[in-house]
């Protein structure tokens, strides 16, 4: 069967394992039922996921244009701590930053490649600890709005990383950390202003299985710039990555904006 379509980030279901969906404008597929088989996946051109125009790709699926403009990707999106909905004050749109910012956000910890400290929305869990490739993932505060999570998160740097090595979780190369032990530890290193939000007594801590049937011992990542035309084996799904027994691993998310035509 063929797919065509623009490249968005899969979509997900939690369950044991994660199902794994690529959904395209008039069709979709489940990725786990392609583990163990051929597929292949070749680039046809570009559409900005948010004007619609065929043009090149810049990043996390816009182009140049309407990534510099649209307020869907301010700078507060990666650094949550530059938040300002909560003082009424614009950075590219208020009424969408308000809509975004205004609203229950979770700090956690994951176990993807090792401690890693982040923020999502409440509304993404456990969502965003599967796009990452998370093994393991515990909130530590649960805050109103986004700046408060963004400086319980810049707190936390200090003593936590804040990005995944994706090479180690796509190996599976994971530290065997007690992350509900290293919540007991947070408490003091977190702002004055989110102590009222740290409760120690909520341990939800969540597991994550993947679709994996072997994962590989090193990994070389597909770009479709530069291989336009990719044949291979899948043999596991883990984060937004999809694992090919010649040791190619193709980032979906990384890819968004790419339309490409996909046979099975």
């Amino acid at each position: 069967m063929q797919y065509e379509g623009v490249l968005t980030k899969m979509e997900t279901e939690y369950g044991t394992p994660i199902q794994y969906y690529l959904v395209f404008e008039s069709d979709f597929l489940n990725v786990n039922q392609l583990i163990g088989k051929d597929i292949a996946i070749d680039f046809v051109g570009y559409q900005c996921l948010n004007c619609g125009k065929k043009k090149k790709i810049f990043r996390q699926g816009f182009c140049y244009d309407c990534f510099y403009s649209s307020a869907a990707v301010g700078d507060w999106i990666m650094k949550p701590e530059l938040s300002t909905a909560h003082l009424g004050i614009a950075d590219r749109d208020l009424a969408y930053e308000e809509k975004v910012q205004l609203q229950p956000h979770i700090v956690y910890l994951a176990l993807s490649s090792e401690v890693k400290v982040g923020v999502t929305r409440k509304t993404q869990v456990p969502t965003r600890w599967i796009d990452q490739g998370a093994n393991q993932a515990i909130a530590i505060v649960e805050v109103p709005n986004r700046y408060l999570a963004g400086i319980t998160e810049v707190a936390l740097k200090n003593h936590y990383a804040d990005k995944t090595n994706w090479r180690k979780m796509l190996t599976n190369d994971i530290e065997a950390i007690d992350l509900m032990a290293e919540k007991l530890k947070i408490q003091d290193l977190i702002p004055a202003e989110v102590q009222q939000y740290f409760h120690l007594e909520k341990n939800d801590l969540y597991q994550m299985e993947y679709p994996v049937l072997q994962f590989p011992a090193k990994v070389k990542s597909l770009s479709l710039d530069k291989t336009p035309s990719f044949q291979g084996k899948l043999i596991g799904v883990k984060g937004q990555y999809l694992l090919f027994e010649d040791r190619t691993v193709f980032n979906v998310r990384g890819s968004e904006g790419y339309v490409v035509r996909i046979e099975v």
